[in-house]
């Protein structure tokens, strides 16, 4: 599932192409909103909501997230699009850019005015305007027991981290995943957290460890197996989630995660 960075730069390229411009082109492809028809309606803005993405156009607002295998694209009309027609799930297009959401997790569209029932529930979000670092530290702090890469990826807690945000971060704080979140500096964590997400939000190529070049950019995320960059011992992984269905792959070292 993409981070909440990667989110924030589709939706950045989305409203810089169709914020304030009329809808020319609209296509749902999903079978609860297929009928609908926006064409002359104005776009007022894009904008993110943690990893929700929320086009708002006339009194409506198309709802989508990513999940595991979406994206948007952007294409200028008649261009070939870059992946099969039948992975669209919406197309809302302009006189000057058509943009394309392929595989989409969620598409649905709500009034305006009940954006609400769909992104209420959200904590926090690290990369938006109205960042509230202690309403964040409380949420996380409110499950002291909980596991401490399960409470942050919790997206009611704090919205925009990944796995590989909390996997980087658990090793930065020199935690286990499994630590409970009681026994974690939570204050330092959040702070890291909104430090290293704006670190990386204007660019393509992710790092935590402050290292851009290809096989340096992280510290544990991805690299069973391989010695620990500061240590040397073998990274270590498992699985760990609030539930069956929520397992996640967790990464950590043994000897500088505790």
């Amino acid at each position: 599932m993409p981070e909440g960075d990667t989110v924030y730069r589709t939706v950045a390229q989305l409203n810089r192409a169709l914020a304030d411009d009329v809808v020319t082109l609209w296509d749902l492809r999903v079978p609860a909103f297929a009928t609908t028809d926006l064409r002359g309606e104005p776009i007022h803005e894009v904008v993110a909501r943690g990893k929700h993405i929320l086009h708002r156009v006339g009194d409506f607002t198309l709802h989508t997230h990513l999940k595991m295998e979406g994206s948007w694209h952007l294409y200028r009309p008649e261009s070939p699009w870059r992946r099969p027609d039948h992975t669209v799930r919406a197309v809302v297009g302009t006189e000057t850019w058509t943009a394309v959401g392929f595989e989409l997790g969620v598409t649905e569209l709500i009034p305006r005015d009940r954006e609400n029932d769909v992104v209420g529930h959200l904590g926090p979000d690290l990369l938006g305007p109205d960042w509230n670092a202690r309403e964040a530290i409380d949420r996380l702090g409110s499950d002291p027991a909980r596991p401490v890469a399960v409470a942050l990826l919790d997206q009611r807690n704090l919205a925009g981290l990944g796995n590989e945000y909390v996997n980087e971060l658990c090793f930065l704080r020199g935690a286990l995943p499994t630590r409970p979140i009681g026994e974690v500096d939570v204050p330092r964590t959040v702070e890291l957290a909104h430090r290293l997400i704006h670190a990386n939000r204007d660019r393509v190529e992710r790092t935590t460890t402050g290292d851009l070049r290809p096989g340096r950019q992280v510290w544990v995320y991805g690299r069973d197996g391989k010695p620990c960059r500061r240590c040397g011992t073998r990274i270590r992984k498992g699985e760990l989630g609030a539930n069956e269905l929520a397992l996640r792959v967790t990464y950590w070292c043994p000897y500088c995660q505790t």
